[in-house]
C-alpha cells in the first residue's frame, strides 16, 4: 500500500493498476514533454504537433490518479498524503524525507501543467488563436516549468524504486533515467504516428524520427548500465529469469524499428514541405514501442516482488 509506514519494508504486492500507473505516467509525462520542448524551440511549423502533444499528455494524466487510488484499497484516503487530518490540524502537509509524499505532490503540481495546457490548448485551437489561456508573454516560461514537471513525472517512478529496500530495485540507482528514457521513447513513437494524421503538423515527423531514435539509443544504454549494476550485488540472475526475461526480449525488440528507422519519411517532392509516410507501418511500430515500454516496467516491478 502507498499509505505503508516503511517504504516497503517488505513485497508491496503491485498488480496491473501500478504497472499501468507508471506506464500512463510516464507516456503523460514525456509527451508533455516533447509538446514543451517543441513550444521552447520557437518554431512556427512545430506549433500544430505542440499542440497535438499537450492534448495527448491529458487522458493517461487523468486516469494515473484513479488507479492509485484504487490500489490503496481504500480509495477515499488518497487526500490524506496532501492533507493533514489530525484534529485540529487540518492543512496542506508535504514530508520532503518522504518519497511518497514527494510523489503525490509532484503528480498534483504536473496535474496542473497537463490541465491548464490542454484547456488552453483546446480554446486556442477554437477560437483560432483569438482567445488563450496562458498569456503570450509567459509561454515560454510557463513551458520550461511544465517541462520539469513533466521530467519529473515520466522518471519519478523509477527513482521510488530505486529508493526502496527492495532486491534489484535498490540495488540500482539508474531506475529513474531508465524509465524516464522509456517513456520519452515511447512518447516520441506514439506523436510520430499521431502528428502523421494531423496535416497540420506533418513538418514535425522527421524531428519525432530523431527524437525515438536518441531516445532509443539512450535506453539501451541505460538498461545495459542496468545490468551491470546488478552483477555485484548478484541480482542479475533474479531480474532476467523466466519469465522476465521474455519481457526483456520485448522490450528490446520494440526499439529496433526505431533504431533502424523503419517507417521512416520521405519527402513527398511537392515542395511544399509534406512528406508521404507508410502510415499502417508506422502505427505497429508506434504500439510495438508502447508494447515495449509496458513490457520492460513489467519485468521491473514484478522481479522484484
Amino acid at each position: 500500500m502507498l499509505l505503508a509506514d516503511e517504504h516497503f519494508a517488505r513485497a508491496p504486492g503491485w498488480t496491473w493498476y501500478i504497472l499501468f500507473y507508471f506506464f500512463l505516467a510516464g507516456l503523460s509525462g514525456g509527451t508533455y514533454v516533447l509538446a514543451s520542448l517543441l513550444r521552447l524551440g520557437g518554431n512556427r511549423l512545430d506549433e500544430p504537433a505542440a499542440r497535438l502533444g499537450f492534448y495527448v499528455a491529458f487522458p493517461p494524466f487523468v486516469i494515473c490518479p484513479v488507479l492509485l487510488t484504487l490500489d490503496l484499497g481504500q480509495p477515499q484516503r488518497f487526500w490524506h498524503m496532501l492533507v493533514n487530518t489530525s484534529p485540529g490540524g487540518l492543512a496542506p502537509v508535504f514530508k520532503y524525507w518522504s518519497p511518497m509524499s514527494v510523489g503525490a505532490w509532484g503528480l498534483v503540481v504536473f496535474g496542473a501543467f497537463v490541465t491548464v495546457s490542454f484547456v488552453d490548448t483546446l480554446v486556442r485551437d477554437r477560437s483560432h488563436d483569438r482567445s488563450h489561456l496562458i498569456p503570450n508573454f509567459a509561454v515560454k516560461l510557463w513551458s520550461l516549468l511544465g517541462l520539469l514537471a513533466g521530467l519529473f513525472i515520466a522518471g519519478y517512478t523509477g527513482i521510488l524504486l530505486a529508493v526502496s529496500n527492495q532486491p534489484i530495485w535498490s540495488d540500482t540507482w539508474i531506475l529513474g533515467a531508465v524509465f524516464l528514457a522509456s517513456g520519452l521513447t515511447g512518447s516520441a513513437a506514439l506523436l510520430g504516428w499521431l502528428v502523421h494524421r494531423r496535416p497540420s503538423a506533418r513538418a514535425s515527423i522527421p524531428a519525432f524520427q530523431r527524437l525515438e531514435r536518441f531516445f532509443g539509443v539512450l535506453e539501451v544504454a541505460l538498461v545495459v548500465a542496468f545490468i551491470g549494476l546488478l552483477i555485484p550485488p548478484g541480482a542479475l540472475g533474479r531480474a532476467f529469469a523466466f519469465p522476465w526475461l521474455l519481457l526483456w526480449l520485448v522490450a528490446f525488440v520494440s526499439l529496433l524499428p526505431g533504431l533502424f528507422g523503419v517507417g521512416s519519411t520521405r519527402p513527398a517532392g511537392s515542395g511544399d514541405g509534406t512528406v508521404a509516410v507508410r502510415s499502417v507501418t508506422l502505427a505497429w511500430v508506434s504500439l510495438l514501442v508502447l508494447i515495449g515500454a509496458l513490457a520492460l516496467r513489467a519485468a521491473i516491478i514484478f522481479s522484484a516482488q
